[in-house]
């Protein structure tokens, strides 16, 4: 392959193609045709001698050549531009536009309070626009149909070179109960554990959570009195009757309930979990996205 004969727009028509698995949103985002963008593609599989996109039910999926070449290409292509292209100041202050953030129910109850009051003080005429999602993969799928700008959930499972993560948030399972409940005095132990009735937050109707995997382990089940998919009512549930439920700490803390509990460490094993914010490749270097995430990222800092 002639190196010096490789045409620029064709790198750039190749990494539209990898950020959106797309033909027309590809073009649309490079300024093209679709016939032009289908031109471009096929000049690139006859230049690099493979197929690099082959249709699928949810688009195009990149061959191995192509994920091989997408991360690296897409890299130089973005020092080309920061070396070419002086990109527009942004200040926080003066900007009016909306953001679109994907937030799972914690980072939504623990996180937006606080990060709507850092952009109350930075910068009053940035909006947000949240979309719920529980998925953690569905992050994925909002990000690439352009439908978010970022999001903050438990890490995807299918993030590739396209969608960048960064660790933001990290939390502990507690086990919660009624502050006049009989079994308060006691302390948790694995027997009282197991003698509750508990409560399940599964958003998607399983009856099968990581508490229960643990405990199955060790060939114990407890017994499960109300599932829910939403965590936001556990809480009070947990204050008003004798059930009990295990949620994350800051969670359980930030409730209105709050003072009507008592917390545990649960009788077993689990594991911290994990909050990430997520965003596409495409959205990597512009300064006000650069500034979201970073503010993202400090205010949850100071959680």
């Amino acid at each position: 392959m002639d190196f010096h004969g490789i045409d620029l727009n064709l790198l750039v028509a190749f990494d539209a193609l990898m950020a959106e698995r797309n033909v027309t949103r590809a073009a649309a985002r490079v300024g093209v045709s679709q016939p032009a963008m289908s031109a471009a593609l096929a000049r690139l599989r006859t230049l690099l001698g493979d197929p690099l996109f082959l249709r699928g039910a949810g688009g195009l999926l990149p061959t191995q050549r192509a994920r091989d070449l997408g991360e690296p290409l897409s890299q130089a292509l973005a020092q080309i531009k920061a070396t070419l292209v002086s990109p527009a100041e942004f200040v926080p202050h003066k900007a009016s536009l909306v953001f679109n953030l994907g937030l799972q129910d914690y980072p939504t109850f623990v996180l937006l309070p606080a990060l709507m009051e850092a952009l109350a003080a930075q910068a009053p005429g940035i909006a947000l626009n949240v979309r719920a999602f529980n998925d953690r993969d569905q992050a994925v799928d909002l990000l690439d149909a352009g439908a978010i700008d970022a999001a903050v959930g438990v890490l995807p499972t299918q993030a590739d070179g396209r969608i960048l993560t960064r660790p933001v948030l990290q939390d502990e399972f507690v086990t919660i109960l009624a502050r006049d409940h009989p079994a308060a005095r006691r302390g948790m132990s694995m027997k009282c554990f197991l003698s509750l009735t508990h409560v399940l937050v599964s958003p998607e109707g399983d009856r099968h959570g990581i508490v229960d995997q643990t405990l199955a382990q060790d060939g114990k089940v407890r017994k499960l009195g109300l599932t829910v998919p939403q965590m936001f009512a556990v809480p009070g549930v947990v204050a008003r009757t004798r059930m009990t439920a295990t949620l994350l700490k800051r969670f359980a803390l930030a409730s209105e309930a709050a003072g009507q509990l008592l917390l545990f460490p649960p009788p077993l094993a689990l594991p911290p979990i994990g909050f990430h914010l997520t965003w596409h490749r495409r959205n990597d270097s512009p300064p006000a996205q650069v500034w979201l995430r970073d503010l993202i990222a400090a205010t949850a800092a100071l959680l």
